[in-house]
């Protein structure tokens, strides 16, 4: 008696099942259509950044191996176009070669340049902390201490492995100017950071020694 219950109790079962799928097969057809589109989609759009990336860097490889001064303002194009594509590797990478060739001389559109790659979406912290600290660098040049200090205040109010670097640029851009308890500040921060860089907690200790030592 069981038995036949149980025969029973599957065979209705089973033609729930089947009266389910027959009654939605349209709904059924059509959310598994979504699913088969969506993925396909994903995938698409993956193979779509990864040619982009190859092709990025296959422009930014060949625009820096093919720099002279005779093609500067080929390069120049090349290079700004990279930035504006707001790649998180190569934009980066395109800004350092404008500034360590000196390929454009206007510190105005060079920190135009700084602020697009800082905007990027979803940039590694630290990578976005070197971009500040670059920054800094390359305007402690000309600009004043209020404007510096702003420039690289992400960094001095965190504890970044640029930290110290930040720190110490602001420490030889006092010394620099002769401001040297200004400079003593910064220095010493370096020697009590515990995430100090080693070379620069080293190279503090002999500033401090050398020039700062009364």
């Amino acid at each position: 008696m069981d038995e036949e219950i149980s025969i029973i109790n599957n065979s209705t079962r089973n033609e729930r099942i089947k009266n389910f799928f027959i009654n939605n097969k349209k709904k059924l057809f059509f959310s598994v259509s979504i699913i088969l589109i969506l993925i396909i989609s994903y995938l698409v759009y993956e193979e779509f950044l990864i040619k982009k990336k190859i092709n990025l860097s296959n422009k930014y490889n060949e625009s820096s191996l093919n720099f002279s001064l005779e093609n500067t303002t080929k390069v120049k194009k090349e290079m700004v176009d990279i930035v504006y594509k707001k790649d998180k590797t190569y934009s980066p990478l395109a800004l350092y070669f404008i500034i360590d060739n000196n390929i454009i001389s206007s510190d105005k559109e060079i920190n135009e340049l700084f602020d697009i790659i800082l905007k990027i979406n979803k940039l590694d912290e630290e990578i976005k902390n070197l971009v500040i600290y670059k920054k800094g660098l390359f305007n402690s040049n000309f600009e004043g201490e209020n404007n510096l200090i702003i420039i690289l205040n992400p960094i001095l109010n965190s504890n970044s492995i640029w930290k110290s670097h930040a720190l110490f640029l602001m420490g030889e851009y006092f010394l620099n100017n002769n401001e040297k308890l200004k400079a003593i500040e910064f220095f010493e921060k370096i020697l009590i950071l515990e995430n100090s860089n080693p070379d620069i907690k080293l190279e503090t200790k002999k500033i401090i020694q050398r020039d700062l030592s009364e």
